[in-house]
């Protein structure tokens, strides 16, 4: 499969394109700093913050799929999700490409977006403590990178292409695992972790999975 790799250089997006390689893809990755990128692959320079439309189609051309593992380097890079997102998905409009996997977060389902204007007031998957405590918390610490994400999935629902966001909890790096659970339009109840690695495997394997299109995929241990 000829697969399009945005944010390949990062931590969760590195890991996403070695098992794309092994598992036999074309993979083109597009990134800000191409020094960052050893793997033998074409290369793409692209600053999702601003970027042109004709650079990213450019990438995309010929492409089966795209997969997007963008987000924020720091804090004070709040929008970078949503507008590259919005970038994305224009240029794969003028390619003509229509499947779209995109990393994104767990617990975001509940903040109103202009699509989803009165969301469902509790995750169904989250449970007392982890809605009552930890919930709150995070959001509190990090309200505008949860809006940015809420608005990045904002333009997959509005967008016509065949998205899939792929929800996950607190990454770690430790080895992969291979078992995890994946849950549709909810958080993975009891799922607070997994490893970078297993995350990339499930969103690789979502990209062949017909019936994650148009769904929010939450996958934990």
């Amino acid at each position: 499969m000829k697969l399009t790799l945005f944010a390949a250089s990062g931590r969760t997006g590195a890991h996403v394109l070695h098992q794309a390689l092994a598992a036999g893809h074309d993979v083109t990755a597009v990134v800000r700093n191409p020094d960052a990128v050893t793997a033998p692959v074409r290369i793409v320079r692209a600053d999702l913050a601003a970027a042109e439309t004709a650079v990213l189609k450019s990438a995309m051309d010929g492409c089966d799929a795209v997969i997007s593992a963008l987000g924020p380097r720091h804090h004070g890079e709040y929008g970078v999700a949503s507008r590259g997102t919005r970038a994305i998905v224009h240029a794969m409009t003028a390619a003509g490409v229509r499947r779209l996997v995109v990393v994104s977060v767990a617990g975001i389902s509940t903040i109103p977006t202009p699509s989803r204007p009165n969301p469902p007031k509790r995750d169904p998957g989250v449970g007392f403590f982890t809605r009552t405590v930890l919930s709150p918390l995070a959001k509190l610490r990090l309200q505008k990178h949860y809006e940015d994400v809420a608005l990045m999935e904002h333009e997959l629902r509005v967008s016509g292409l065949d998205w899939t966001s792929v929800q996950l909890p607190l990454l770690t790096d430790k080895p992969a695992t291979g078992h995890y659970r994946i849950a549709y339009e909810q958080s993975v109840r009891g799922g607070f972790r997994i490893a970078r690695a297993d995350a990339a495997h499930f969103v690789l394997r979502a990209v062949g999975m017909p019936e994650t299109v148009r769904h929010s995929v939450a996958v934990a241990y």
